[in-house]
């Protein structure tokens, strides 16, 4: 059998491209991403509220493994037929470099730029270190523009933290490319291979369980993506023609409890693998979830493909990579208006057992959550209407003179 044939059974399939299965969008699966950018954004905001400090959002960095999965499940559907040439490799490249580069590069500026204002006007409160050391250090700036920063190039996260998993994503679709590009239709066993022997390797050499980022981040990162690859690799054709079937019955009462019942799943796994080795098999976890939500048969997936919830799941991609951004400002300008009025917003807190410079509890840090979240979708949009389409749009065309 044909690798076209296999991933493209002619009854079920009539054409894919990015995000698509039979010429539809994953859709719930795009509003489940903008859920999990904010869910990962609420881990990273330091207060001392009782929602930062839950078990469930104290462990939420979990849900960047949802996206290695689906980056694999979607990747593999639509393009594990369109790489048997050269050219096709290359137009692959180029187009997912400008998916993410664009953006992780105005934020590198953006996060460049403070420091430079940081070192012309007095230290903000909150501000941490001196400019330009730590994390924000200028030896670690070139890892960051050649997106090494989550391939094991660093000792610690730098600038725009969460770009980690970008870098290590980004290798991750060069491997995918090469593998099916060589392998043809016997590519799937190579994701076996990663997916059995990555949380081997996690199990064995990780000292923080799952979370991993600028040291093994690459391991994770294809461990996950493996999964959705095989996934899509063996699934396709029978959710195609599922979808196909939901899609004239709507919403129905088993899928609803099927959806019901794995939510639950996930925020008990969440809560209670966070903090220990249990948390490596998330991508197992993430992988199911997928599955059923790929489906869209049950309500759940009905309010997923509202409006509001289709443009969170656009804005994913900015929501998880200004976040940072907007929290340390917001302590910013709340250190100063603390230091202007004396409320007493921002201090030393303890963040799930460490020490950290965020908003107390009580009503100042769950206002500061509200407006942390307003702040980043806010910003998000501008970033993905004036950053993430152009640039999509530019490197399409210039992928197309190949």
């Amino acid at each position: 059998m044909t690798q076209a044939a296999f991933l493209n059974p002619s009854r079920a399939m009539v054409s894919t491209h990015a995000g698509t299965i039979a010429g539809e969008r994953f859709q719930v699966l795009d509003s489940w991403r903008g859920i999990c950018a904010l869910l990962v954004a609420l881990f990273h905001f330091p207060t001392a509220s009782v929602i930062s400090q839950s078990r469930f959002i104290g462990s939420s960095y979990l849900f960047v493994d949802f996206f290695f999965v689906l980056s694999g499940f979607v990747i593999a559907s639509s393009y594990a037929n369109r790489l048997s040439q050269p050219d096709q490799v290359a137009r692959f490249a180029l187009v997912r470099f400008g998916r993410i580069y664009p953006l992780h590069l105005v934020m590198l500026a953006a996060f460049a730029g403070f420091e430079v204002l940081r070192l012309m006007l007095p230290q903000p409160h909150g501000a941490g270190a001196a400019p330009f050391t730590g994390g924000f250090d200028l030896k670690s700036l070139p890892a960051n523009l050649l997106l090494l920063q989550g391939m094991g190039f660093e000792d610690q996260l730098t600038w725009n933290a969460p770009s980690w998993s970008i870098s290590a994503e980004f290798f991750a679709y060069l491997l995918f490319a090469g593998v099916v590009f060589v392998a043809g239709a016997r590519a799937w066993i190579w994701f076996v291979a990663a997916a059995v022997t990555a949380p081997l390797f996690l199990l064995g050499f990780s000292t923080h369980h799952m979370d991993v980022s600028y040291d093994f981040g690459f391991i994770r990162c294809l461990y996950g993506f493996s999964l959705g690859a095989l996934l899509a690799w063996f699934q396709h054709g029978s959710i195609a023609e599922a979808r196909q079937v939901l899609a004239r019955g709507g919403p129905r009462l088993n899928w609803t409890v099927a959806e019901i019942v794995m939510v639950a799943v996930i925020v008990a796994f969440v809560s209670l693998a966070g903090g220990n080795d249990f948390g490596i098999a998330a991508p197992l976890v993430f992988a199911l979830a997928l599955f059923l939500f790929a489906h869209e048969g049950g309500w759940i997936s009905a309010v997923l493909r509202t409006p509001f919830m289709l443009t969170l799941g656009a804005l994913s991609y900015s929501i998880y990579m200004v976040h940072i951004f907007v929290q340390a400002r917001l302590i910013n300008i709340a250190g100063l208006v603390e230091r202007k009025l004396g409320l007493g917003l921002v201090g030393d807190i303890v963040l799930r057992g460490s020490p950290a410079t965020g908003f107390g509890a009580g009503w100042p840090g769950t206002v500061a959550i509200v407006v942390m979240i307003v702040a980043t979708i806010a910003l998000s949009w501008i970033t993905w209407r004036l950053v993430e389409m152009p640039a999509m749009a530019w490197f399409r065309r210039l992928s197309k003179r190949i």
